[in-house]
């Protein structure tokens, strides 16, 4: 077995990550579509989308749990379209798995 083969085929296997990682998005929404937001495969935010019944002054509470369920369901929909992507591959990832 060529171990330089083997490292340049990680390589580009890595490489090949970080593409689909950058054009991965993913969508979700909460509140019963009250905030929506999409995030891409870096976990970066894209955009956000508040539907303006939740801007309570006298609530403030519940937008705050709405952005913190939006934006950890995204974060697990990226994490499982990667394990996916990844498990396709027959690696094991260490924070993926």
């Amino acid at each position: 077995m060529n171990i330089q083969k083997l490292m340049k085929q990680a390589q580009q296997m890595q490489d090949k990550m970080q593409r689909e990682l950058a054009t991965l998005e993913v969508e979700t929404s909460v509140g019963g579509g009250m905030l929506k937001l999409r995030m891409n495969g870096h976990k970066e935010l894209l955009s956000v989308d508040i539907d303006p019944e939740v801007l309570d002054p006298e609530d403030p509470a519940m937008l705050q749990d709405l952005i913190v369920a939006a934006v950890n369901d995204a974060s697990r929909k990226v994490d499982d379209a990667m394990r996916e992507k990844v498990g396709g591959l027959g690696l094991q990832i260490p924070g993926l798995s």
